[in-house]
């Protein structure tokens, strides 16, 4: 990428966090869903499986040329957030079953 002013770089900037949004509510939709599958906090926590994902994207950030540290605070940030997210929604799913 080449840019010709800051405001070219702030155009793009505002472009890519407007998908990062759209992915992101697209991530919950599916944190949502998956609530319904899990039988216990335990199982939304699950921290295998963030460090499944934490490896993964640490790779992938790495093929792009990104520091694998500035993608795991990222992602260790966006989980966290999930997790608690998800741990309403799975409350909320099992009040209603009751």
């Amino acid at each position: 990428m080449e840019f010709s002013s800051i405001q070219d770089v702030r155009n793009q900037i505002d472009q890519l966090d407007n998908e990062l949004v759209r992915l992101i509510a697209q991530r919950g939709k599916c944190v949502k869903a998956a609530a319904a599958f899990k039988t216990d906090h335990a199982d939304v926590r699950a921290p295998d499986r963030v460090q499944q994902v934490l490896d993964k994207v640490c790779i992938k950030a790495a093929d792009e040329g990104l520091p694998e540290e500035i993608i795991e605070k990222v992602y260790r940030t966006m989980i966290g957030a999930f997790i608690d997210y998800e741990l309403e929604q799975h409350q909320k799913l099992r009040r209603e079953q009751a």
